[in-house]
């Protein structure tokens, strides 16, 4: 039994422990000191998806397809939700983590879509999404490549900073059906530990 809890205990220390690389590529933080508001939009033009790195377009037409084969009108119901995804799931889930981390102790910084008032913006660019999968015993989280960007929204040629994350993984205790809802974990994810740099280099 004593066996059986350390092997479970070290397992859930290595799950937690693992999460995304990110990696400062140019410029600071030293601008968001002092904002009140950054807007926020989110980029998928250049998204590749799974391990054969398919285009966007061609995932949803090889899912689809698959998905039709076994239920007339399954496919076009999917693709709808794929998209739908972005607005109802990604996005809201990075937003939810960013505002919560970042103003966790006691900053004042709203990280918002649709803010054009703003100095910044933030661009979190989908590069790689890996859904993952869940078939009952065998599962696999899903796993987001993004590109960071800050820009100042009246020059979007002045590049603030930039940074790359890799690899941010995404699942729910006990695993998810949904291949939205482990995506959305990732973009969780990244807006956490992004917060986490803010807090740890901004302020």
């Amino acid at each position: 039994m004593k066996k059986q809890l350390t092997f479970i205990l070290a397992f859930a220390f290595i799950a937690l422990s693992y999460g995304q690389k990110m990696k400062i590529q140019k410029g600071d933080f030293s601008f968001i000191n002092g904002q009140k508001e950054i807007n926020v939009e989110f980029v998928y033009d250049n998204v590749t998806i799974n391990k054969d790195k398919l285009t966007n377009d061609q995932y949803i037409k090889e899912k689809s397809a698959n998905l039709e084969k076994k239920a007339k009108g399954k496919g076009k119901a999917w693709a709808k939700q794929w998209i739908a995804s972005r607005d109802l799931v990604f996005e809201p889930k990075f937003l939810e983590l960013m505002n919560k981390y970042v103003n966790k102790k006691g900053q004042k910084v709203d990280f918002s879509e649709e803010n054009a008032e703003a100095k910044y913006t933030l661009l979190v660019e989908a590069v790689w999404i890996y859904p993952g999968y869940n078939v009952g015993f065998m599962k696999q989280g899903a796993k987001l490549t993004s590109k960071i960007t800050f820009v100042e929204t009246a020059n979007r040629d002045n590049i603030l900073l930039e940074i790359t994350g890799k690899n941010a993984p995404g699942d729910k205790f006990g695993g998810s059906y949904s291949n939205a809802d482990r995506i959305g974990e990732s973009y969780a994810k990244t807006g956490k530990t992004l917060a986490g740099m803010i807090l740890k280099k901004a302020f």
